[in-house]
């Protein structure tokens, strides 16, 4: 039987939880509509959800994240949003703070003009109720992109782009980075005590004892890796190995993140460019076309290649070769050979098959050849000039 100042922990509890999230989104959802008018609910284009249990790395790698996405503007941690005292006494206790005040202090967070782009949210959701109340957030923002769609204010209203990305370490490894970071925290605030020089940084409670660490890592396994996997089946979902050093999570991270523009473009800005091709489809089978061409070449346009390959050793290769240290060379030519556009052809993929990137720009330009005396007027020969560009890799001789 329950004491008269005990909370019941039955299920039904949770499920009372839940369904407050409609209430405690309404509520926030209205107040903020009334604070600033309906037309400036604008938020982010782009939600990074970074979770992951204590000492996963979060604060490590948060910076890393936003520079692969190209987010310039600073992280939410939602932790430090939270510095009322209550919170912090709840927070000292490795408990979590309520639903009510972090679905409050965040969405006025996140209409800051400064994460209009893109922010990153270290720390949320952590429970299901944060979690129904994202997804009630981001229908909002869909129905404000409907809504504003074919108006000067489109632009402000962009259907957003969820990233749940959830850092996963074991418990021991938690436990050991939690007490790790509470020891260098230490020091670094008795030197600053000692000298006088730097600021003290804040040392949590349970960085101190392997209890209260053990305790909070318990407290994410139960409370927030639930409302994390719930993320998998909504939002493009990234589960990163962080048990290993900084430059392999990296990679992790970068292998999670590669740019898809199917999922990151509007379907409409999407479906105007999607006809034409990736440059992966162009060059996947690059190699094979230019050894197909290159036969063909030989085969069925003997005498006009070899006169292509001919002038190449004669007239381009003597200033490749005096260009060797900087890998770049010019080559002029007036040869009425390369007036045939298949003269041109060859000329590129023989380059291309020799290693070098060729480029040519074609110039007619008006030569004067008479003038007639009497009228003065001016008679010009047309001159063609194909100025050839070779790339090339340059020598790594030391320069200067």
């Amino acid at each position: 039987m329950n004491q008269p100042n005990e909370k019941p922990k039955s299920p039904q509890t949770f499920e009372l939880e839940i369904k407050d999230a409609h209430v405690i989104f309404d509520t926030v959802w209205e107040s903020l509509e009334e604070e600033i008018g309906h037309e400036n609910l604008r938020f982010p284009k782009e939600l990074i959800l970074l979770g992951g249990a204590p000492g996963s790395g979060k604060g490590t790698q948060t910076q890393f994240i936003m520079r692969s996405r190209g987010l310039t503007c600073p992280p939410i941690i939602v932790s430090q949003l939270l510095t009322t005292p209550e919170a912090t006494r709840i927070k000292d206790q490795g408990q979590m703070v309520g639903d009510t005040e972090v679905i409050g202090i965040l969405l006025r967070e996140l209409l800051k003009e400064e994460y209009r782009d893109g922010a990153l949210l270290d720390g949320f959701p952590r429970t299901r109720v944060q979690v129904e109340c994202l997804k009630m957030l981001v229908d909002q923002i869909d129905q404000l992109n409907n809504e504003f769609a074919e108006t000067e204010l489109a632009i402000q209203f962009r259907r957003p782009i969820i990233h749940a990305m959830v850092l996963f370490v074991s418990e021991q490894t938690s436990i050991e980075r939690q007490l790790f970071r509470g020891r260098e925290i230490a020091e670094h605030n008795r030197k600053v005590e000692e000298t006088g020089i730097g600021e003290p940084m804040e040392l949590r409670v349970t960085d101190l004892q392997h209890e209260k660490a053990a305790q909070r890592y318990r407290v994410f396994k139960e409370q927030t890796w639930d409302a994390l996997q719930s993320l998998k089946e909504i939002y493009h979902y990234h589960f990163i190995n962080a048990e290993g050093p900084i430059d392999e999570v990296e990679n992790n991270i970068l292998a999670e993140l590669q740019y898809q523009s199917s999922l990151e473009l509007d379907p409409r800005t999407f479906d105007r460019i999607s006809p034409l091709p990736l440059a992966e489809e162009i060059t996947v089978h690059a190699r094979q076309e230019l050894v197909k061409r290159l036969d063909s070449y030989e085969l069925t346009q003997r005498e006009l290649f070899v006169q292509v390959v001919e002038a190449i050793d004669a007239k381009f290769m003597p200033i490749i070769k005096r260009h060797a240290l900087s890998g770049r060379a010019n080559v002029n030519s007036e040869d009425a050979m390369f007036d045939d556009p298949l003269a041109l052809s060859m000329l590129i993929d023989i380059f291309s098959e020799r290693g070098y990137h060729a480029m040519v720009d074609k110039r007619i330009q008006d030569v004067p050849e008479r003038v007639d005396l009497e009228t003065g007027k001016i008679f010009c020969r047309e001159k063609i000039v194909y100025r050839i560009q070779i790339h090339f890799q340059g020598s790594n001789i030391r320069r200067g």
